[in-house]
């Protein structure tokens, strides 16, 4: 007989295959030796060990000696984990005078440098929250199929909605159809809105009107932690003003709207344009690819009658696109 397929886990955990293989050792006084050696935890948990007469087969420790091992091991630990705080304790009494004001024990501002620090930070915020969660979100890290990162925040909102949070969230308006966006709110349930804008800010986190993070270079492998309540109230009422002017996209989604034969999108290029941007700063701006950029501004110009960009400006303000819009 052959023990069930053995799947990874803590090295100091008890698995479904382990335990049966252990009860059927104890059962019938071994196990032939591949058997032992496709459960490894047996091993290291101390439950099977090489019999002394035949190695070829693996004999069960009583359970009586093997908890008495697996106590005391835990009792080592326990008593390590205690030394380790002591030796912290004496490390940093000589420090902590120098640490009595408010503002050093609760920094306002707080450099976080590397994206998993970062999401676990967010993440520890996050799990003592229960208010309010709001957040922008441009274009990156929703094109392409789901990432590890993106369950593991999906597992913490649902989380947070839970214990009654609520979360408000702007995209743009090019992710209105994106698959792991439109994934997203059908998998969560509780107090969750979503819109949408022509154009949105970098990147924001705001948790319960208390801290916020922002990121503080361009690839987002360091962000800024935001405690000041002058700059957390100033985040807070930007995201308001930009919710008033955003469109539904979740849970009812509203209509976008359209001012003449030019579509939304094509209405935001043109406003870019007039205010002469280049291409790729009005895809970065929007949300898109430099090459859907550019096939919007051809279809714009095509729309309008332009033959070059100088005439594309001229055609859109004559034609009052911009003017109509307000």
């Amino acid at each position: 007989m052959t023990s069930p397929a053995h799947e990874g886990h803590e090295a100091e955990e008890l698995c479904a295959t382990g335990a049966a293989l252990y009860e059927r050792a104890l059962r019938e006084g071994g196990v032939s030796a591949p058997e032992a050696q496709q459960v490894p935890c047996m091993a290291d948990l101390g439950l099977l060990q090489p019999a002394v007469d035949d190695p070829e087969r693996w004999e069960p420790v009583t359970p009586l000696v093997a908890l008495q091992r697996l106590l005391r091991r835990s009792a080592e630990r326990v008593a390590e984990d205690r030394r380790r705080e002591e030796r912290l304790a004496e490390t940093f009494a000589s420090f902590l005078p120098y640490g009595t004001s408010a503002a050093a024990e609760t920094p306002t501002l707080r450099l976080i440098s590397g994206k998993d620090r970062i999401v676990r930070a967010i993440a520890e915020e996050l799990a003592g929250a229960g208010d309010q969660l709001l957040a922008i979100h441009p274009r990156e890290g929703h094109v392409g199929p789901p990432t590890p990162e993106y369950e593991l925040a999906l597992a913490r909102d649902q989380a947070f909605l839970d214990r009654g949070g609520r979360i408000r969230t702007l995209y743009p308006h090019t992710l209105r159809h994106a698959p792991t966006v439109l994934a997203r709110y059908e998998r969560l349930t509780g107090d969750v809105e979503a819109r949408t804008l022509d154009e949105v800010t970098e990147r924001l986190i705001l948790v319960d009107g208390a801290v916020a993070f922002v990121p503080a270079n361009s690839d987002r492998s360091l962000a800024l932690e935001v405690r000041h309540p002058a700059l957390v109230s100033y985040l807070a009422t930007a995201f308001d003003r930009l919710w008033r002017l955003a469109t539904p996209m979740h849970p009812l989604a509203a209509r976008l709207p359209s001012p003449g034969t030019v579509t939304p999108r094509q209405h935001a290029i043109a406003s870019l344009l007039v205010e002469g941007h280049t291409d790729a700063v009005i895809a970065d701006r929007l949300g898109m690819n430099i090459r859907t950029a550019r096939e919007h501004i051809a279809k714009l110009a095509a729309t309008l009658g332009s033959n070059s960009r100088a005439q594309l400006g001229y055609l859109i303000a004559r034609a009052g696109i911009l003017d109509r819009a307000r």
